[in-house]
Formats: C-alpha cells, sequence, structure tokens
C-alpha cells in the first residue's frame, strides 16, 4: 500500500492531508526536450480491451464508446480505475456474428484498484490490481460512460454510469463493493445517456446530476441508410435520427433524486448531446450548465439561482462557431487558459471542422479565437473527442490533449486495418487517427507538440474517452485514454514534476467530500494568480480527478490559497506546501468578508 493517510469518515475538521511528498528541481528556461508520455497501461496492470459489438450492421452506437473515470474508490489519496465495456448490437446477434471477435473472457466493466507504493526515497511502483469480481459494478446495458461524485455526503465516491438506456446509479459502500440504487434513486435515465456532470446546481450541499442524451435509437427498427460519394454504406450522422431531450435531476437530499427537467426549463431545446460540464460561465457564483450538441446548436444553461435556467448559447456567442455554423460538437472543457481569472471553453469537432476555442471576456460573452491562438488549422484533419485543458508541463500555462478517431468514411479512407467498423463486403473502414496534444506558450498562442509528446502519440487509434489525473501523485497530470474496439493506453506524464506544483483536494460537508463546483487561487511569489476549479466532469464521457493540480512555473514559494467555495464562501491558507498533495476541509480556512 502507498505510504499516505487514510482520508474516510474519520477526517476532522481543520486537518491538512498531506501525501506524496518530494522535491522538484527548479523549472528549466525552455519545454522538455524528452518524450512528454508514455504508455504504460499493460505494465502496471490495466489489460483492458473494449469490444464494440459491430457485426455490419452500421449501428451508430458502436461507434461512440467508451468513456472511462478516474476516482478514488477507498479514499486512500490514490486514483482508481473504472472502465466501460460494449456488448453485441442488434436483436438476435451473438459473438459469432462479431466482425472483429471480442477480447477473452466475460465482456463487462472493469475496476481497478491503484496499489500505488512510493518509499522514502520518493521512489515509485505503480500498480494496479482487477477487482471487478464482487465488486457490484454490474452494467445492464451497452455501456457508454460515467460520471463520478459522492450523492449522499457519506465520504465515498459514487458512479453513475452512461449507456444505451437505462443508466444506472452505483452507491460506494465504503468497502470496495457498490450497491445499484438506480430504481431506488429514480434516476436512472431511459434515453440513450453518453456525458453526465455532478454538480450542486442549488448550493444546498448536495450534488444533483445533468444526464446529456444523443440519439433516439432503436435497435429493432430499419436503420437509416447514408451511402459514401461511392456508393459504399457508411455511418449515418445524428441528423438521420431524431435528438432526444437531457435530463436534470435534483438531489432532495435523503437518498433520492427528483426528475426537474421541465420545471428547471432545460427541456424546451436540446439536441444530440455528446459533451457535458458544468461552470460558472458567467461569474455570479452559481453553476451553470454547457452542452456540446452534435451537428445542431449547443446550449448554454445559465444558473437563475431560483432552481430555473434559461439558454444563454446565443448571446453568450457559444450556440454555433465565429462563422455562425454548427458543428459536430464531442468533447468539451472549461478552464482558464489565458491567466486572466475567468473560463474559458475548448471543444472538439469533426474532420474539416476546427476544434474550437471560446475566450470569454469576463462577463460571460465569448469569442471565436480558435484560429488566431494556432488550434484551428491543425485539427482539420481529425475528429476530436476526449479533450482537457491540463498543465502538463507545469509551467502554470493550460495546455491541450485531443483524443482523436473519425466517425465516418468521408472523413477517412478505407483500410485493411479497420479498428472500428466494417465497410462494403467486408472492407474494414479505418477510422483511426493519432491523437494531438497542443502546449500554451503563455501569449495567447498554442504551438502543436505531438512529435514530442512519445511514442504513443505515433499510433493510429480510434480514441474516444479521456480521463485526467495524478495517478501517480508525483505532481503531474496523467492521462487515461480508451479506444473504441482497441486497448486502453494509460499515459504517464513524465516532465511535469520537473517543475514545482501544489495540488490541493478542496472538501467539505459530513462525509466530507470533493467539493465539485469549487474554484482555487493559487498566489505565488511572482506571476498572476492561478486559477483552477474542483471537477470531475468535461472531456468526453469520462469522469477526472477531482482534485486541483497547479504548476507553478518559474516561482519559488505560494504566498496564499484561496477557494471560492460552491455555496460562495471564501477561505485563504497561508501554509499549503510545495510539491505536496494537501486537503483542504471548508471552514478551516481564513475566512474573507
Amino acid at each position: 500500500m502507498a505510504n499516505h493517510q487514510f482520508l474516510g469518515r474519520g477526517l476532522a475538521a481543520g486537518v491538512l492531508f498531506v501525501v506524496a511528498a518530494e522535491a522538484a528541481s527548479q523549472s528549466p528556461a525552455s519545454p522538455p526536450d524528452g518524450a512528454w508520455f508514455t504508455d504504460q497501461a499493460e505494465a502496471v496492470g490495466i489489460d483492458f480491451v473494449h469490444f464494440n459489438g459491430m457485426s455490419g450492421e452500421f449501428y451508430v452506437s458502436e461507434l461512440l464508446a467508451p468513456g472511462a473515470a478516474l476516482f478514488d474508490l477507498d479514499n486512500d489519496g490514490d486514483l482508481d480505475v473504472y472502465l466501460i465495456q460494449g456488448r453485441m448490437l442488434g436483436p438476435g446477434k451473438t459473438v459469432d456474428d462479431a466482425l472483429i471477435p471480442p477480447p477473452a473472457g466475460v465482456l463487462a466493466d472493469r475496476l481497478y484498484r491503484n496499489d500505488l507504493v512510493v518509499e522514502a526515497d520518493g521512489q515509485r511502483t505503480l500498480r494496479f490490481t482487477d477487482v471487478t469480481e464482487g465488486s457490484g459494478l454490474d452494467g445492464r446495458s451497452y455501456g457508454m460512460g460515467v460520471a463520478a461524485g459522492d450523492i449522499d455526503n457519506d465520504g465515498w465516491v459514487d458512479l453513475y454510469r452512461t449507456g444505451l438506456g437505462p443508466d444506472q446509479l452505483f452507491l460506494n459502500n465504503g468497502d470496495g463493493t457498490f450497491t445499484d440504487a438506480s430504481d431506488r434513486l429514480g434516476s436512472g435515465n431511459p434515453a440513450w445517456g453518453v456525458s453526465a456532470s455532478f454538480a450542486d446546481f442549488d448550493r444546498d450541499g448536495w450534488l444533483d446530476l445533468f444526464v446529456g442524451n444523443y440519439l433516439d435509437h432503436d435497435l429493432d427498427g430499419r436503420q437509416p441508410e447514408c451511402p459514401t460519394r461511392t456508393g459504399e454504406r457508411d455511418y449515418c450522422g445524428p441528423l438521420a435520427y431524431a435528438a432526444v431531450p437531457d435530463r436534470l435531476y435534483r438531489n432532495r437530499g435523503d437518498g433520492t433524486f427528483a426528475d426537474v427537467t421541465t420545471e428547471a426549463g432545460v427541456s424546451t431545446e436540446f439536441g444530440p448531446a455528446l459533451g457535458v460540464v458544468a461552470a460558472d460561465l458567467d461569474g455570479d457564483g452559481w453553476q451553470d450548465i454547457y452542452v456540446a450538441n452534435d451537428a445542431l446548436p449547443n446550449q448554454l444553461w445559465l444558473n437563475q439561482q431560483d432552481g430555473t435556467f434559461r439558454n444563454g448559447a446565443l448571446l453568450a456567442g457559444v450556440a454555433f462557431n465565429g462563422d455562425g455554423r454548427v458543428e459536430g460538437s464531442m468533447g468539451v472543457d472549461v478552464g482558464d487558459f489565458d491567466g486572466d481569472g475567468d473560463d474559458d471553453l475548448f471543444m472538439t469537432h469533426l474532420t474539416t471542422e476546427t476544434n474550437t476555442l471560446y475566450v470569454n471576456d469576463g462577463a460571460g460573452l465569448f469569442e471565436d479565437r480558435s484560429a488566431r491562438t494556432g488550434l484551428g488549422s491543425p485539427s482539420l484533419a481529425y475528429t476530436g473527442f476526449g479533450t482537457a485543458w491540463a498543465d502538463f508541463d507545469n509551467d502554470g500555462w493550460l495546455d491541450l490533449l485531443v483524443a482523436n478517431g473519425a466517425v465516418q468514411a468521408k472523413h477517412h479512407r478505407f483500410s485493411s486495418r479497420g479498428p472500428a467498423s466494417a465497410g462494403a463486403a467486408g472492407a474494414p473502414l479505418a477510422l483511426d487517427q493519432p491523437n494531438q496534444l497542443f502546449r500554451n506558450l503563455g501569449n495567447g498562442r498554442f504551438e502543436d507538440v505531438t512529435d514530442r509528446a512519445g511514442a504513443v502519440f505515433e499510433l493510429s487509434e480510434v480514441s474516444r474517452g479521456a480521463a485526467f489525473g495524478d495517478v501517480d501523485n508525483d505532481g503531474d497530470v496523467d492521462v487515461l485514454l480508451t479506444n473504441n474496439n482497441g486497448r486502453v493506453r494509460l499515459l504517464i506524464n513524465d516532465v511535469g514534476q520537473e517543475r514545482a506544483w501544489i495540488g490541493v483536494r478542496p472538501v467539505g460537508g459530513e462525509g466530507p467530500r470533493d467539493m465539485l463546483g469549487a474554484r482555487v487561487g493559487v498566489f505565488r511569489n511572482t506571476g498572476v494568480p492561478l486559477w483552477r476549479r474542483a471537477r470531475a466532469d468535461g472531456s468526453y464521457a469520462s469522469a477526472n480527478d477531482p482534485r486541483v493540480l497547479v504548476g507553478l512555473g518559474d516561482a519559488r514559494s505560494v504566498v496564499r490559497v484561496r477557494v471560492i467555495w460552491p455555496s460562495g464562501r471564501e477561505e485563504d491558507w497561508t501554509d499549503v506546501a510545495v510539491n505536496r498533495w494537501t486537503t483542504l476541509v471548508e471552514g478551516t480556512g481564513q475566512s474573507r468578508p
């Protein structure tokens, strides 16, 4: 076991929880010369291979999974892994009908416990153990994604699994097992859910749930047929199907949820939702909801502070791109990439479209600066899914990783490899694409550093979900990357720990639980304050590390850390150590008026 303390239900108020202590060298003047990431999934015991159940019927659902979760299953201070599996699709189909055989063994979601060991000298041994059997994580549908959050304030992280309906809510029992509480909690969304977000939308101290639903996809009925320009059959886009409304569930605080979709006003407009993120995008202190829709306008649900929302996407400039066009939006994340104290939006799109960066002016109005920042042109040839703002080199500026993989032949090519689907006469349809890494130059522009990212970025796969977090607790952001009909990748960061950093876990309540939505400001001895938010959502169909990791760049020390809690309360800490993970408990800091 790792040599850190246990954080569970007995954490007393005022305790600073410190783990993974080790020194870091001063930041170099130039970007790292070595490879940024190495794939260590198989080496550390994560041997999962996704199966998409394709049989030549061109079901659109077989293209879009899977997501993944990085979360602390057992409250031991390190991140565990939950991976979503598919199954055969279509009436009467068995694995004998699969065009690409499934992996050996039972087709099921997988849970891996992180058994990280950190020696006294800082030497790390990262190892994962498959603890799926007996865990209670029994997925009953074709899985798509996962959201993570402590919904009953008992200090243990629960999981919400999306799929081809109904979705499932699993309560963490605190002993390595989960209980399927979908029916009892009333949050079993029957539609095709993809991405979901836990957030305290009404500021009552309990996590609510927003579920983004995609399409009305009837596997029993006749499927639409969409040919390529040369006449071969291809997958149909979202406009060939009807979209279905998203769902908003309010946590009653008594172990049940109420479906408030209609009364909250979020049922009036909807599209094929793929990406979802909750954040305070207009700066009023209340969590808003941004929904990335596929080929229809996106929604920005602005929190009206009375249990209702209104769609402000059009007026805010984030319903369409800067040319006034809808795009095939998939992954999405929110972060302060330019260091001005407000959160900006980034989302991934289809081949021939560009990924889009919306810059916040501080008042909740946004401008499309995809081209000006250098992020537009390099994305034209790719279809992006999972993504996140993360300071991979700990220089104080948020970078971007984009997981790519095409969805239609017209956006790619025919090939003998065919990792995701099959074309006419059994000819595989190659949807594989390499992933990309962009470094923030700190001047409003990004540099494509994919060629320095490592050998794993030379692979061409059909990547989908991406979960981000410090898996080995060494002070930099690693990435859990899933592939459709392919092997999972665990990208271990090899460069971020070369610079100084601090890591904080904001917690509060009775559990205490991770305070998703908290804003953390790090005031250094030099440079502008760095603002980050505690979140588990964003990216695509995946759950991220809820802790906040901040690279300090060239700064040598931290003057103070400020937390703006979801309740609106503000507190400062002046004793947060550098190169440590520290837990900050609400109510134990220096209160600010």
